[in-house]
């Protein structure tokens, strides 16, 4: 008997699309079931289930259509599996594919897999005609409906029991969970199960499972099962190339996946649609200009269609490098139909800024039908920056009547006019930011203080500004914070320069307050503790410079290592030291020698030895005082400190520096 899965997914109001896999998950599901079964208000009275099996008594009554139409009309699980179970052990009836079909369809949606694997196997053992397409159909269905839990039970049965599986129902299901992101131990399963049935793979089953090692990290059996595939009597697709190329990046391995795609053209494997669209976008992102436009014209060349994310990332990836040809692609996009994102127009606007096609940027943002400020601050912050300060203005102007103006336009202005030393300019525009009710926030001030800083004599405005900031519990950029400080340490007065800070616990409430240091503001401030004999204070600001993966540049690391070594406290910052110098390639052998001798001098031998075996592993020699504290020739000398001028540290310092080890080490001949 054929099994007629037309109807039965019909009737059984089986809409795929209706079916989201979130809400179909296998274990929301079965929990569901299982309250459902638990419920008391899901238990039939008897007086509930004798109508519908009164019809089946009727003369003529029991049959596989009459069954099916009752099973079809009982949407309670309990009471459909006591009809099924009762027409099982009438006389003279056998089920059916169908009739078994419809319990199974019954079990699985309620997500009880377990009865629903039982009654997969009864359908086996009852020997029903058209069990092994029955079953076929209802992994297709299970697997159409985001069901793998089901589909994977079903599948199992039939492998196990004689009923071989179709390689489009293996390829659906790995494809599935594939897609689904199912993990590879179930892909694996399936894949071993398909090889234990004698089917053969295709194209697309190792595809599937190429594509779940590259997404289990397992690049190396990903490209061997793709070097394999011909051993398999399987030629690579272009949907094979795209997987694999995917895989590349996704890695990485971005020069290894230009080879692969060019041994694509090699062997004549002609890329679709669905290639384009997908590997296009991915040589943008990976900065591969050329390759990406390549593509681009191939596709052109067949009369294929690019689509508006084929159009964005070519825009975007060809900004810096090809502007006019941006800007043809930008006009192409918007021709073919398509209005270009936020995102896409800003990058345009800011590279024709950044090159200084400034006039032509403001003619694409004219015709451009723009709905949000943010292409207008871009414009408006290439006029500031090329300081056309009239015309900013204008713009300022012409935004506010389409309201198009919000904060960063105001700071963007009112930033570039303190840089240029505006200050009463930008005030002007602050007033006119008040009235218009745009509060000021930590950016507009913190431009005021770069603004007041750039005048000179006007650090203690600049002071207040900042006092003002701290009591409006607003935090100041980073660096206007430099600026502030550098500015007063720059006129010698270094009292003057930790003074916006008197009344706060330094670094702690600098923080607290949401201020984020950059490198310079940490170097200044260590350099005004070195002046200030503040040693804590030194230590304190390395240590939280450090923590933020910033390091000091080598002239205030030098003075920073020379204060310590001068009042003996260079054990104190030991264990950061000695993070740095094993996490990266910064400190130069001179420092080296530095520490390793300070540290001597205090007592720290210990230490000092471990830095100088991290010196050694390096490759790197010690000058003649560190080398001869270590074989101890002059273990008992006092040790003076020094650091070498940049302008010494050169090959012939270097060379007399081996020769004095080797005449220490070997005696003078």
């Amino acid at each position: 008997m054929s099994v007629k899965f037309a109807s039965l997914m019909i009737s059984s109001k089986i809409s795929r699309w209706l079916f989201s896999v979130k809400c179909l998950s296998s274990i929301s599901s079965v929990n569901h079931a299982q309250n459902l079964s638990k419920s008391p208000q899901n238990v039939l009275t008897r007086s509930e289930i004798d109508p519908r099996i009164q019809y089946l008594k009727n003369e003529n009554g029991l049959s596989p259509d009459n069954l099916i139409k009752v099973l079809d009309s009982t949407h309670d699980l309990n009471s459909a599996l006591k009809v099924f179970k009762w027409a099982s052990i009438q006389k003279q009836f056998r089920h059916t594919a169908e009739t078994y079909s419809r319990i199974i369809l019954k079990l699985g949606f309620a997500g009880n897999v377990d009865q629903m694997e039982g009654f997969c196997r009864e359908m086996v053992r009852d020997r029903c005609p058209g069990a092994a397409e029955a079953l076929g159909g209802l992994v297709d269905v299970f697997v159409g409906d985001g069901r793998l839990d089901e589909a994977i039970r079903v599948i199992l049965v039939m492998n196990s029991s004689g009923c071989k599986p179709t390689l489009g129902n293996w390829n659906d299901l790995l494809s599935a969970l594939v897609e689904m992101e199912r993990g590879f131990r179930d892909i694996l399963l399936v894949y071993k199960e398909m090889v234990k049935s004698g089917t053969l793979p295709n194209v697309d089953t190792l595809n599937n499972l190429i594509k779940a090692l590259f997404d289990a990290k397992m690049v190396d059996n990903a490209l061997d099962q793709f070097r394999r595939m011909k051993k398999k009597g399987c030629a690579p697709n272009c949907r094979t190339f795209e997987i694999v190329i995917h895989g590349l990046v996704a890695t990485n391995l971005g020069d290894e996946a230009l080879g692969v795609m060019n041994e694509m053209f090699e062997i004549g494997v002609n890329p679709d649609l669905r290639f384009y669209t997908s590997v296009i976008p991915l040589l943008c992102i990976e900065n591969k200009p050329g390759e990406a436009m390549r593509l681009f014209d191939m596709m052109i060349t067949l009369e294929l269609e690019p689509d508006v994310c084929i159009y964005s990332s070519m825009v975007k990836c060809l900004c810096m490098k090809d502007l006019n040809k941006a800007t043809e692609l930008f006009h192409e996009m918007r021709n073919a139909g398509f209005t270009p994102s936020t995102d896409v127009l800003v990058d345009i606007l800011s590279a024709s800024c950044k090159l200084g096609s400034i006039d032509e940027a403001r003619t694409l943002l004219d015709d451009s039908h723009v709905v949000d400020p943010a292409p207008y601050n871009v414009l408006l912050q290439g006029y500031c920056d090329a300081h056309y300060f009239l015309a900013s203005k204008d713009l300022l102007q012409k935004m506010l009547n389409l309201d198009m103006v919000d904060h960063l336009s105001w700071n963007v202005l009112i930033l570039g006019l303190c840089n240029e030393k505006y200050v009463k300019q930008a005030c002007v525009i602050l007033g006119k930011m008040i009235v218009l009710a745009y509060e000021p926030d930590f950016a507009t001030y913190s431009a005021l203080v770069i603004g007041n800083c750039n005048l000179n004599k006007k650090f203690e405005e600049a002071s207040e500004v900042f006092m003002f900031m701290s009591s409006r519990n607003c935090s100041l950029h980073s660096s206007s914070f430099s600026s502030l400080i550098k500015g007063f340490s720059a006129t010698g007065k270094v009292d003057e320069a930790i003074r916006p800070y008197e009344g706060l616990t330094f670094l702690s409430q600098i923080l607290r307050r949401g201020l984020v240091l950059n490198m310079e503001a940490y170097c200044i401030l260590i350099q005004c503790m070195i002046a200030l004999r503040e040693t804590n204070y030194c230590v304190l600001f390395f240590n939280e410079m450090v923590n933020k993966s910033l390091l000091p540049e080598s002239e205030t690391l030098a003075s920073l290592l020379l204060h310590l070594a001068d009042h003996s406290q260079l054990h104190i910052i030991w264990m950061t030291i000695k993070n740095i110098c094993q996490e990266t390639e910064v400190i130069e052998p001179k420092i080296y020698n530095l520490i390793i001798n300070g540290l001597c001098k205090e007592g720290y031998k210990s230490e000092a030895c471990q830095l100088l075996d991290l010196m050694l592993e390096k490759g790197w020699v010690p000058d003649a005082s560190t080398h001869g504290w270590r074989i101890g020739t002059v273990s008992n000398q006092e040790v003076e400190l020094q650091i070498l001028e940049p302008d010494m540290a050169n090959n012939s310092v270097m060379q007399d520096e081996v020769s004095s080890i080797l005449s220490e080490g070997l005696g003078e001949v």
